[in-house]
């Protein structure tokens, strides 16, 4: 339960129909397992107690009153695990029979929530025996104490209040209002649902939508736990399909007809935190629902949940190549669009042979092409200074020639000595300003260039720079549309990788292959034996420690010392916790320092769900203090 997390677990446990004795037993070493594997939150199928099949043995009293003994079993067999139990059974109140979900916790019923859309159609036919939900909250003995039995009620942990749970029972979730939806609305981060689906083709594809769907609509924690192996088969068979969902993401899911245990942690506070941001989640509201409290001692395990490295960029090489592509049309189509409303005759950017210069003039040959107009009325400017070297400069010509587009060397180191000869530089002092001048220096050319020709100036920053402050103000940092400004570098990379995969020339695809290969570097301090001696991620630090810094710190909200609790656990054998922590106070100091930077950055497409634009997503102080988030990892 560390920074929101809660250990889930979906259990599936082999049954015999009617043997609410075996069932018990078998239901008791199942959460034992979980618990032992830290499960603080562990859900069972529909009716597990007795079996979902049992049919018009549910009119028996032996089985009722089974059922209810075995109930209790479990209640007192599970009094010392240190998670929330929720089981499947039929109970009698005020002589009527009720699919129930009962909460269990220490040794006691904390509430029962019956089944409120009873499937009375096709193979279905609770209604035989079961009687829906009331529509107001009662109150029900199981095993000598008084809980509340209705479906609104919640649990929330006393010590962690982003954890609130809210039960639903299978056909729940198919209905058009399903009770979670206002579980959620009441404050509910996580809904358990207690299912006994049967399989038949095309089902479990079905049921994946509609799990990650509701878990997206609720911005919640969902955990779908379906009866398996055990149940009858005179009619149906049923696969145990468990699912785990947040957010809209799948976590955790079963294999069909295997059974068992799956296991992981939902973030609590990452749905509050998305809940806060969204204003179309209403406020809670509390009122008609009865709120449970259960105090749930804190404790440390290992994460089950793997956080990728790269949460920008997708595993699987087919969603990745997609994403490329989507985000290759909206860049251009951005620029396609400022081009046509402006009337520019020519896009005017400054080509360095490096990842985000060459992605930029990609993205520019697309929108020309779009618009039926030639790549060579593109311009792209070389303008090599003391930092320059012969490999980046030579595939920047490569480039420009295998794309088609119109090429102009301007090389800007006279202009720059002049500078410095008017402000007192001298060119041997190889400090910020030595560096600064060449880059404000490249963009009056790029901008005087773009006037004479009637152009628009094309940005080449991306959103790594823009989050660390890594460009010259008015230098690089200043174009007239900026269609890499909502690009992280570890996904830039790709981007580039997937142009040189699908290029139709062997000599674009050799050239942006070396592209992909050369080291990023601003080139702006001399080189070294015709070597960069300028390396970026030595300065600032990774690009892959910095892009997962910012997607957890920015998009999520994460505290410093969440953040750096899961980077360690994403890098670990790669980065020890010393480096994640000195990367990590570089990026808090650097974000902070330098928001005046992305006040006033050009327009650019929105292409991710993080983006710095003052306009859109990200707006924030420029003065603002980083005091109380360095003051948090100087506790770690």
């Amino acid at each position: 339960m560390n920074f929101g997390f809660v250990k889930t677990a979906a259990v599936t446990p082999k049954l015999r129909v009617a043997d609410c004795k075996y069932n018990a037993e078998e239901i008791i070493n199942c959460a034992n397992d979980a618990a032992q594997k830290g499960a603080e939150l562990i859900v069972f199928p529909e009716l597990c107690v007795t079996g979902y099949t049992c049919g018009d043995l549910f009119f028996q009293k032996t089985l009722i009153d089974g059922a209810y003994n075995a109930v209790c079993k479990i209640s007192d067999a599970t009094k010392k695990l240190n998670a929330l139990i929720i089981i499947g059974a039929p109970l009698l109140h005020k002589n009527k029979l009720y699919n129930c979900a009962v909460v269990l916790y220490k040794g006691a019923a904390l509430g029962c929530v019956p089944k409120t859309f009873l499937p009375n159609y096709s193979e279905f036919y609770e209604k035989r025996h079961f009687t829906p939900a009331p529509t107001q909250n009662d109150t029900i003995s199981i095993c000598g104490k008084d809980v509340v039995f209705g479906t609104k009620q919640l649990f929330k942990c006393s010590e962690m209040s982003s954890f609130t749970l809210g039960v639903e029972i299978c056909e729940d979730l198919w209905a058009p209002l399903p009770p979670s939806t206002m579980h959620a609305l009441a404050g509910a981060t996580v809904i358990a649902n207690l299912s006994a689906s049967d399989e038949v083709i095309g089902k479990a594809d079905y049921r994946r939508q509609l799990v990650s769907g509701q878990s997206a609509r609720l911005i919640c924690g969902y955990i779908y736990c379906d009866a398996g192996h055990g149940e009858s088969t005179t009619d149906m068979v049923f696969a145990g399909h468990d699912l785990i969902a947040e957010n809209g993401a799948l976590l955790a899911e079963s294999k069909l007809f295997e059974g068992g245990c799956i296991l992981t942690d939902i973030d609590t506070e990452k749905l509050v935190s998305e809940r806060a941001k969204n204003t179309s989640f209403a406020e809670a509201d509390e009122s008609g629902y009865f709120v449970s409290t259960f105090s749930m001692m804190k404790k440390s395990a290992v994460m089950t949940r793997k956080y990728t490295q790269t949460p920008f960029v997708p595993s699987d090489m087919a969603q990745r190549a997609a994403r490329c592509e989507s985000i290759l049309s909206m860049q251009a189509d951005g620029l396609q669009k400022r081009m046509e409303h402006t009337n520019c005759a020519t896009a005017v950017l400054g080509i360095s042979g490096g990842l985000d210069s060459s992605l930029a003039l990609l993205v520019a040959v697309r929108a020309f092409a779009n618009m039926g107009k030639p790549a060579k009325d593109i311009i792209a400017i070389t303008m090599p200074c003391f930092g320059t070297t012969q490999r980046t400069k030579s595939n920047a010509e490569k480039l420009c020639e295998a794309l088609g587009v119109t090429l102009e060397h301007v090389d800007i180191t006279e202009t720059v000595k002049s500078n410095f000869k008017d402000i007192g530089q001298s060119a041997d002092v190889h400090d910020v300003t030595f560096e600064n001048v060449q880059a404000r220096v490249r963009t009056l050319v790029l901008m005087n260039t773009a006037n004479r020709l009637g152009g628009l100036v094309i940005g080449t920053g991306d959103l790594s720079e823009l989050a660390l402050g890594w460009a010259t103000y008015n230098g690089d940092h200043m174009s007239m549309y900026g269609v890499n400004c909502s690009v992280p570098k570890t996904l830039i990379r790709h981007l580039v990788a997937y142009c040189a995969d699908t290029a139709s020339d062997e000599k674009l695809t050799h050239v942006l292959r070396d592209i992909l290969d050369t080291p990023v570097s601003p080139e702006l301090l001399p080189a070294k034996n015709g070597v960069i001696s300028q390396q970026t991620e030595e300065i600032v630090g990774p690009y892959e420690l910095h892009d997962f810094f910012l997607y957890y710190a920015i998009r999520w909200a994460f505290s410093p010392k969440k953040v750096y609790f899961i980077a360690c656990d994403a890098f670990d054998g790669i980065y020890d916790s010393a480096v994640i922590l000195k990367w990590l106070k570089k990026f808090y100091w650097r974000f902070f320092s330098q928001q005046f930077k992305r006040s006033c950055l050009p327009d650019g497409p929105k292409v991710g769900s993080v983006t710095l634009s003052p306009r859109g997503d990200w707006r924030m102080p420029s003065d603002a203090s980083a005091e109380l988030w360095v003051r948090e990892l100087e506790e770690i």
